[in-house]
This record gives structure tokens, C-alpha cells and sequence, in this order.
């Protein structure tokens, strides 16, 4: 089969996939359709015929991932087979296909599978080069977030808008649900813990799309300079934030599936300790667990191993005792709606050697020095969160003009 036959193919079949809107689940199995008085979710990325008029006579670059699908194709094979003018892609953490393990450095190249230009993000720098932006009439966005502050694809974002804006160049995001945008939660950063896992003065959960993300970032001025990103927008159709929506691939290679990616705003937190979650396992962010905790009290053990997904994890060839979460419905931890800090809690009430707990990450991840200070003193989950409210009614008020979907307060 020829190029061009094959990319007419690829481009007949994305739309075919799209006009069939079924959704899948994180094992590939087949979903049903939702009712009629549910419809069914359409992220932006599947109303080509939203956002193809845009493109026409442009050159653009596209910022995305494995996750960048149309239906059960890949957006650059969508956008290639209609023959629009792809310079090149963009790559976050873990890379354009998702394979990078976390933290891994990855290198620039071509993609071995359509042979197109991939400049890494998160290689020797994480913001673009200004000479990979400027030759753009266009820059499209299309990433699936899981909607934390700490999960890195909205610093890219960020570091992209600011480059885009500097260049005049517009972007163009093709919006997706949040699977954790049903609630709002966690300790606003502080300034002074700003870094690439926490840019911005947010909470752990900032329940927002990057669509409305990206907006809030322009109109707090959080771009350097005082720059404003021109943006353009498909939103999600028939979104809504309390709606159950399951991700039809996984986000990045130590989320595998929803327990996981529900259970992450608060074990991650836990990645600022001495305690694994499961990395090097195949239940990451699924468990949790030392060598050192009390057997009696952590019965399930499990040996973290190098791996693809994790090449260097916690506790790595150790035995572990901790606290097997897989067994976690989903949906009913969607329904609790707040971060869970009864595991970090338990964790460091039980572990014997408290002085080295903690290490340097857990700042920056929880985005402030507060928390392992309130932690350290014993302070119960209630009196923590109390500690939240006033910072987390000054966010809620502000993001308000930023939404793009009904609110959940």
C-alpha cells in the first residue's frame, strides 16, 4: 500500500471512528454506547469538522502524546491524511508515543512511525525553542490531563503558551474531560515552591479542564512578561464535571487505569516520602508500602523491580509491607469527592523512623512547607483541611471566569 492510500485510509477510518462515538475502557474493551438521556462524550479533538476549517493553509505543530486520539486514531495520522501542513509535534513527559518512564530524559528525533518531527519537551529543556515556534501560523494543543497540579502536562502547556505568545503565535486546544474535575481540594503553592511539578498558585486538585486551565493562565497574567496567549478552544461535547467518563487510554505509563488515576491526588503526595506506591509493580499508584512499616499492621507485601514504566523505583528489589488499594471501585471513589490523606497519615504514624520520612520533593509536591509540619505535629486529617478552606474559597472565586462547563459549586 502506497503513502497516500494509506493515509486516505487512516483519515476514512478516524472519522468512521468518531461518527460511531463509543467509548472504551483502559483495557481496550469495547464500551456501550450511553443512553439517549446521557450522551455520549466528544472530546475536541473528535469534531474535526469543529476545527479543520482552522487549519486550512496553515503550517502548524501539534503538542501531544499517545493520548492525542481521534476516535481509535492517532490525531497526527488524522491530520496528516487530510494533508494539512504538519511541521512537527511537540512531546511532554514520557514522550510522544508514552513510553518514557517517569523522570527518563527524552531525546528529540523523528517518529519511527510517520516519520514526523518530534521536538522533546522534557529533554534538555522543557520550554520550546524559539526557532521551532516561529515559523507556526498555528500551535495545537491536544493532551489528555488528569487534572492535578502536579501531573506535568499543564506546565508544558504553560511554558508553551508563554513561548507562543512571545512569537505571535495562536493555539488552538482541543479540550478533554477531567476525570478528577468533580471536586476541587489540597493546599494552594506558595510562590517560593513553584517548579515544574506546581507552577502556578493552585491546589492538588484544581477540578479544571486545560481548556479552562489555559484560560485561567492568561487571565491571571501567569505567562512571563505580562504576555497573553491568543486561544482558540473545541470544547468537550455534552461534558459535564460529575459525569463518569473512563479514559480510553492511559494518561502515562504509571496510571494504568481509573483506580489509579483516582487514587492519585493523595498517593502522590506520598511520593515526597521514603514510601513506595506501587511503581515498579503492575498496580502502580494502586498501593503503598516500606520495608520498615509493621508487618502486623501493613500484612500485604509486594518488591518493587526496575522496569519500563519505572527504571529507577522506590524500594527498588526490597520487601515492602503496606496496604493493598486495588480492590478501590472507581466510581465510588469518584463519589468521595477530596483528597485521601488517611493512607499518608497511617503511613507516618506507624513508621518507626520519622526523622527520615520525609524528603525534599514533599514540598514541592504538596506546595507549601505547611503540610509536613502539620503532619510531623499530629494534626488530624479535619484540622489539615481546615487549614485549606480560606485559600480554597479564593480559588473557587476565581477560576469562576474561566469555565467553560457548568461549575460543581
Amino acid at each position: 500500500m502506497n503513502l497516500n492510500l494509506y493515509l486516505v485510509w487512516i483519515l476514512v477510518f478516524s472519522l468512521f471512528a468518531c461518527s460511531m462515538a463509543t467509548e472504551k475502557n483502559l483495557d481496550g474493551n469495547a464500551g456501550q454506547l450511553q443512553a439517549k438521556e446521557n450522551p455520549v462524550i466528544m472530546p475536541g479533538a473528535w469534531q474535526t469538522h469543529e476545527y479543520f476549517p482552522i487549519l486550512e493553509g496553515k503550517s502548524i505543530a501539534l503538542v501531544g502524546n499517545h493520548s492525542s486520539m481521534v476516535g481509535d486514531v492517532h490525531l497526527v495520522d488524522t491530520l496528516l491524511a487530510s494533508g494539512f501542513n504538519l511541521l512537527r509535534v511537540f512531546s511532554p513527559e514520557h514522550g510522544f508515543r508514552g513510553e518514557a518512564a517517569d523522570g527518563q530524559r527524552v531525546e528529540s528525533g523523528r517518529d519511527p512511525l510517520t516519520g514526523v518531527s518530534v521536538v522533546s519537551l522534557y529533554g534538555t529543556s522543557r520550554r520550546p525553542d524559539p526557532k521551532d515556534i516561529m515559523d507556526l501560523d498555528l500551535i495545537i494543543f491536544d493532551i489528555q490531563d488528569v487534572g492535578t497540579r502536579f501531573y506535568t502536562y499543564i506546565s508544558t502547556m504553560s511554558y508553551v503558551m508563554a513561548e507562543a505568545a512571545r512569537q505571535g503565535v495562536p493555539m488552538l486546544i482541543l479540550d478533554r474531560p477531567n476525570p478528577n474535575g468533580h471536586f476541587v481540594d489540597g493546599p494552594i503553592l506558595e510562590k517560593q515552591h513553584s517548579t515544574f511539578v506546581g507552577l502556578h498558585p493552585v491546589p492538588i486538585v484544581h477540578g479544571m479542564t486545560v481548556a479552562e486551565y489555559a484560560q485561567m493562565v492568561n487571565g491571571q497574567g501567569w505567562l512571563a512578561e505580562g504576555l497573553k496567549c491568543e486561544l482558540q478552544i473545541v470544547p468537550v461535547k455534552n461534558y459535564h464535571r460529575q459525569l463518569w467518563y473512563e479514559l480510553p487510554v492511559p494518561p502515562s505509563p504509571n496510571l494504568p487505569n481509573m483506580t489509579s488515576i483516582m487514587l492519585y491526588p493523595g498517593l502522590c503526595l506520598m511520593e515526597g516520602t521514603v514510601l513506595s506506591v506501587g511503581r515498579g509493580t503492575d498496580f502502580p499508584f494502586q498501593l503503598y508500602g516500606h520495608p520498615d512499616l509493621p508487618s502486623n499492621e501493613f500484612s500485604f507485601t509486594f518488591t518493587p523491580r526496575s522496569r519500563r514504566e519505572s527504571v529507577y523505583p522506590p524500594q527498588e528489589g526490597k520487601l515492602c509491607f503496606g496496604v493493598d488499594m486495588r480492590t478501590a471501585n472507581p466510581e465510588k471513589l469518584m463519589e468521595i469527592s477530596k483528597i485521601d490523606l488517611q493512607p499518608l497519615l497511617h503511613a507516618w504514624k506507624h513508621f518507626p523512623d520519622k526523622e527520615n520520612f520525609f524528603i525534599n520533593s514533599f514540598e514541592r509536591l504538596a506546595g507549601n512547607a505547611k503540610l509536613r509540619k502539620q503532619i510531623m505535629n499530629g494534626m488530624t486529617e479535619n484540622e489539615i483541611r481546615e487549614n485549606w478552606q480560606e485559600g480554597l474559597r479564593e480559588f473557587i472565586d476565581m477560576r469562576k471566569p474561566y469555565l467553560i462547563y457548568p461549575d460543581i459549586f
